[in-house]
């Protein structure tokens, strides 16, 4: 396998560490040179565009600012190459619909990168949930982003470029482990607001989202905490509570032996530890001619939830 890495940042720079541990990384592309020069002895691109069609990957990962991830998932997939696609998957309706109908007609395999599925806490209470019925699951996140985290990038913080705040970026992946674990709403009412970052950003700094028909799903979240706090998700179903944080699960007062972490966490603490074994899975899916799980159509969940949200302004909306 030759993967490239197509944006050195971040979450860029865990996706290529991963890679080389693998033996898979071939290239890395971005359009700042500077970020390029850890990478000396691999293909080093500043055109995402010269890297497929030049050197021709076998799977490129798209960790650029959300506002490129459809545009560069289309162009890889529309030229048979696979791709790993950070979240969120797109940022609008449109982008979402080019991207589902580029999969379709690709013969190359689209993953998206909700790394969370694959905490062992997720793995855990999903297999316990297997004969159960949720009657309801809710989410908490509070964390906490200052002005410079948004000045870090000219794309944070802004509509166009990042899609929203805080429930497209933070609390994405608390909102897809809630419909993983509870399925899909038909229906949601939520409210988005800024409440503390007006001065640096123009999108919402916190959010409510509810479930109105269908699973009973709520999501609070907002990056206005002074300091960031464990992610928490309650669920319940007909004779079951479960408690759900970082390393943790409680089942109606007794604390879960939920085994030891199979990949250690890299990067961010945010980011968990679930890369390397959703990295993994997916490697195996491709070479094995198998379906990965989180396709197109599993990464597009999280995406009309939020975009659902956003279209809502307190009213219920179908999503």
């Amino acid at each position: 396998m030759r993967s490239a890495v197509i944006g050195a940042g971040n979450i860029g720079t865990l996706h290529a560490h991963i890679l080389s541990e693998c033996g898979y990384l071939a290239a890395v592309c971005d359009i700042d040179e500077s970020k390029l020069s850890p990478y000396g002895g691999l293909a080093l691109y500043t055109d995402y565009k010269k890297l497929i069609d030049e050197f021709h990957p076998d799977v490129v990962h798209i960790c650029t600012p959300h506002y490129l991830h459809a545009e560069m998932t289309v162009y890889a997939l529309e030229r048979g190459v696979s791709v790993l696609c950070e979240k969120p998957l797109c940022i609008s309706y449109e982008e979402l619909e080019a991207v589902l109908d580029a999969e379709k007609k690709s013969a190359a395999m689209l993953g998206v990168c909700l790394q969370n599925r694959y905490n062992r806490e997720t793995v855990f209470v999903k297999e316990y949930l297997k004969d159960r019925d949720v009657i309801s699951a809710v989410g908490h996140v509070a964390w906490h982003r200052t002005a410079e985290y948004y000045a870090s990038g000219s794309w944070r913080g802004r509509k166009a470029t990042e899609g929203g705040g805080v429930l497209i970026n933070q609390a994405l992946h608390t909102l897809d482990l809630l419909q993983y674990f509870a399925g899909m709403p038909e229906k949601i009412t939520a409210s988005v607001s800024t409440l503390t970052l007006g001065d640096c950003i123009e999108v919402e700094d916190t959010a409510a989202v509810i479930g109105t028909k269908g699973p009973g799903i709520t999501l609070f979240a907002t990056n206005g905490q002074n300091s960031d706090m464990p992610v928490e998700i309650s669920i319940k179903t007909d004779g079951s509570f479960i408690k759900i944080m970082p390393g943790f699960v409680m089942i109606n007062g007794e604390i879960m032996d939920i085994g030891k972490e199979t990949y250690r966490p890299l990067g961010k603490l945010c980011y968990g530890s679930g890369h390397g074994a959703l990295i993994a899975d997916y490697y195996e899916k491709l070479q094995n001619g198998q379906k990965f799980a989180i396709d197109g159509g599993e990464g597009a969940k999280s995406v009309r939830l939020i975009l659902a949200a956003y279209r809502s302004g307190g009213a219920e909306v179908d999503v």
